[in-house]
């Protein structure tokens, strides 16, 4: 009776390790998602923790708009309001969440509830001459599999799957070397 307890305590225990080992390889490394022929999140670690150059609200989505060091830094330069533009290298990250009222808060704020989607987008003259030398990258977020795919032309504004995808909106900012986003006062 002990070798049979013991035999089905070993059983259980591997049949953990084996479930736990197909959870942990199942989860999406998102590093390795990528718009086709476009950016991806690998050339964007970090994003999380960069500076914050401001913030938006749109309906029910909020958003943080974040750049790399060398994008904080171009914004303190004056840059784009001084007609420099800025330069190759500069990344900025935007995270979207959908909004919903803290009923429960004083004033009702607003705040973030679950993710929708990132953008980015990378300063690279050489690379994406052609697109006024940006390129971007749109990610939608699922919670229910807590992935990131790319977006699609089905989304908002659609996406065209490459790395040009941001660019026909961002030509009506031009003159702010195509940054729609201002750096907020601090």
């Amino acid at each position: 009776m002990k070798s049979r307890n013991k035999l089905l305590s070993a059983g259980a225990a591997v049949s953990l390790a084996v479930l736990a080992a197909g959870v942990a390889i199942s989860a999406q490394d998102k590093n390795t998602v990528k718009v086709p022929g476009g950016l991806g999140f690998a050339e964007f670690k970090g994003y999380e923790s960069w500076q914050t150059i401001s913030v938006s609200l749109n309906g029910d989505h909020m958003a943080v708009i974040m750049g790399n060091p060398a994008m904080i830094a171009a914004y303190q330069a004056g840059i784009p309001g001084n007609g420099k533009p800025f330069p190759d290298g500069a990344k900025m990250a935007k995270v979207h969440w959908n909004a919903k009222k803290n009923e429960a808060a004083p004033g009702q704020p607003l705040q973030p509830t679950t993710q929708s989607d990132v953008d980015f987008m990378v300063k690279d003259s050489k690379r994406f001459a052609d697109s006024g030398g940006w390129g971007y990258g749109a990610f939608d977020y699922d919670t229910a599999t807590d992935s990131f795919m790319p977006a699609t032309t089905a989304d908002s504004p659609p996406q065209s799957n490459d790395a040009k995808c941001g660019f026909g909106c961002h030509t009506i900012v031009k003159d702010k070397d195509y940054v729609f986003t201002k750096y907020a006062h601090r």
